[in-house]
């Protein structure tokens, strides 16, 4: 079993000729987002990936195997749920309420400009239907995004960030609290 250590974002500073020579690696969202698996590669080799604890992988990474050797990682297709605003009056808005609602919930979210992807969940698609939204089931690559202060995925799914310094309490009296002591798993 040949062993991955290292990681290359989007495969950065690689010649293109290297990047066609690599083998290649499809993996989904659940795999890419654990820092230690075992895969198969587009020739047969089985590799042992062990990468820094809470580190993701992305569709685009390249991985540097022990002999040198080049691993490109493709985004495999997994059932997702495309959601779309269609088209009137406050469609655009819609799906960025749809987005705040589904961050609030802590739910890894692909965003794009015309559209959202989540891993499939009937109580959430429900609630996005509710919202005047288009929801789909379909087989596509998942790339949800990793956190807005830069924070590794955790082997759980979820991003972990650090709040910044004596953030101002905007709580109020709406029961959800962001900051120190906000009882959230941050």
């Amino acid at each position: 079993m040949l062993s991955i250590h290292k990681l290359i974002s989007q495969g950065q500073g690689l010649a293109r000729v290297l990047l066609q020579r690599a083998t290649s690696l499809e993996l989904d969202w659940d795999v890419r987002q654990k820092s230690r698996f075992a895969a198969t590669d587009s020739q047969g080799r089985a590799l042992a990936i062990f990468l820094p604890r809470g580190q993701a992988v992305r569709g685009g990474d390249v991985l540097v195997a022990e002999d040198g050797s080049l691993v490109r990682v493709i985004a495999a297709p997994q059932k997702v749920l495309h959601i779309t605003a269609g088209t009137g009056p406050g469609a655009a808005f819609n799906l960025m309420r749809a987005a705040y609602h589904l961050g609030n919930r802590h739910v890894p979210i692909e965003l794009q400009p015309d559209h959202l992807k989540i891993e499939p969940d009937h109580v959430l698609a429900d609630m996005l239907r509710s919202m005047h939204l288009t929801v789909t089931a379909a087989d596509m690559p998942f790339e949800p995004e990793g956190g807005a202060y830069g924070g590794h995925v955790t082997n759980d799914g979820h991003s972990h960030h650090a709040h910044a310094p004596a953030a101002p309490d905007h709580s109020h009296d709406h029961g959800h609290v962001h900051g120190p002591g906000c009882g959230h798993a941050h």
